[in-house]
């Protein structure tokens, strides 16, 4: 874990743009890293964007970080627990992204429902039983600097859509695109890589 968020939470300018929204690939980036991926969108401001894949599983869960870390799991509930890759860029790094208040070191209050935490204490806290109701953690983040993000709306490279916890925080991750896509009246079926914005 580590202090990301500070590093990067910016000036307050986080409230613009695409701050808290999903971002739905479409069928364009059917080959790329992004394919089928939601994102959500953690800061976005006109010095660039930073968000979380949601949806993109790996073959690691939360006892494998507790064992690296050394975090004894003394939790009643330990059902496994899926570790998500947030990015393809500051990989080694993770996030933790809840609905609880900051109180953790390394974090930053998005919404009244979310907040991303970055902090190894976070962690150590969820295996005491003492963490967030509801929260995900992923290593590495997407990222995309002034403009760029802009440039792949423009290019019907993204869907967006308003953000809603059920989606973030669904272990459905299959069905995420068209949880989101839903929201907008769509199914990811009936998206073309024509549809898009002009």
């Amino acid at each position: 874990m580590n202090d990301t968020v500070n590093d990067k939470a910016g000036s307050g300018k986080e409230d613009s743009f695409l701050t808290n929204q999903l971002l739905v690939a479409m069928p364009q980036l059917q080959d790329s890293y992004f394919a089928n991926t939601v994102i959500y969108m953690w800061r976005h401001t006109d010095e660039g964007a930073l968000g979380l894949v949601v949806n993109l599983p790996i073959k690691m869960q939360l006892a494998d970080i507790f064992e690296q870390l050394g975090i004894e799991d003394l939790r009643e509930n330990k059902a496994p627990q899926i570790i998500l890759s947030g990015g393809p860029v500051e990989t080694e790094k993770g996030f933790v992204l809840h609905n609880d208040k900051p109180r953790w070191p390394s974090s930053m209050q998005i919404t009244d429902e979310l907040t991303l935490t970055t902090s190894r204490e976070i962690l150590a806290d969820i295996g005491q039983g003492l963490g967030p109701g509801k929260f995900l953690v992923a290593l590495g983040c997407a990222g995309w600097s002034a403009g760029q993000l802009e440039k792949e709306i423009r290019q019907n490279s993204w869907l967006t859509c308003p953000a809603s916890p059920d989606i973030i925080f669904s272990t459905d991750f299959a069905n995420k695109p068209d949880m989101a896509a839903a929201t907008l009246g769509f199914s990811m079926a009936q998206m073309t890589s024509d549809v898009g914005y002009s």
